[in-house]
């Protein structure tokens, strides 16, 4: 049997907002369809993400399209526009975050051997656009690569489809590191 909606015990939208987050943000490079960002957001509010950066032409809320995916999320998760995805990084990067793009690059790790746990700096990840991936002006500015393996006849996954993997990932290694809950 299904929990009821009183038993899953969710938190309201304002204590949401004043609960402690975990120390990562997603940055999306130029995602061209609303619903996947809508997707991350709602991921986003799962896992209590800091915040996400839209960047480039990556729509901004309050937008239908988004909405219809992230089902709230865009108001309970924390989010800021920026015109081009290397001025977040910068932002970041004057913040002491790490930056992590999501990209089979000639130099990226799986994502089972970056050591999320011995990291005392939080996290950014960049997820790129649908068709072309990262912005090639992004690359060179990330403090390490991320792969994803897949073993299939396909050479990426969808991008919100990745982006819950990897928050994922590193919402229950870093979780179980540190207490932010």
């Amino acid at each position: 049997m299904k929990k009821r909606l009183e038993e899953l015990n969710r938190i309201s939208k304002e204590e949401y907002k004043s609960s402690s987050k975990l120390p990562l943000v997603v940055v999306l490079d130029n995602i061209r369809s609303r619903h996947n960002t809508g997707s991350v957001f709602r991921t986003c509010d799962a896992f209590r993400i800091s915040a996400v950066y839209l960047c480039g032409i990556t729509d901004c809320p309050p937008n239908k399209e988004i909405e219809k995916t992230a089902l709230g999320a865009t108001d309970s998760v924390e989010w800021k526009y920026y015109e081009n995805t290397v001025n977040a990084i910068k932002e970041l990067k004057n913040k002491n975050y790490l930056i992590a793009g999501i990209e089979q690059s000639h130099n990226s790790i799986d994502i089972s051997d970056f050591d999320i746990e011995n990291l005392a700096q939080p996290v950014a990840i960049i997820l790129g656009n649908e068709v072309f991936g990262m912005s090639d002006e992004v690359l060179p500015l990330c403090d390490f690569m991320i792969e994803l393996p897949q073993h299939g006849t396909k050479h990426s996954l969808n991008v919100s489809v990745c982006a819950g993997i990897v928050i994922w990932d590193m919402y229950r290694r870093m979780i179980s590191t540190y207490q932010y809950f």
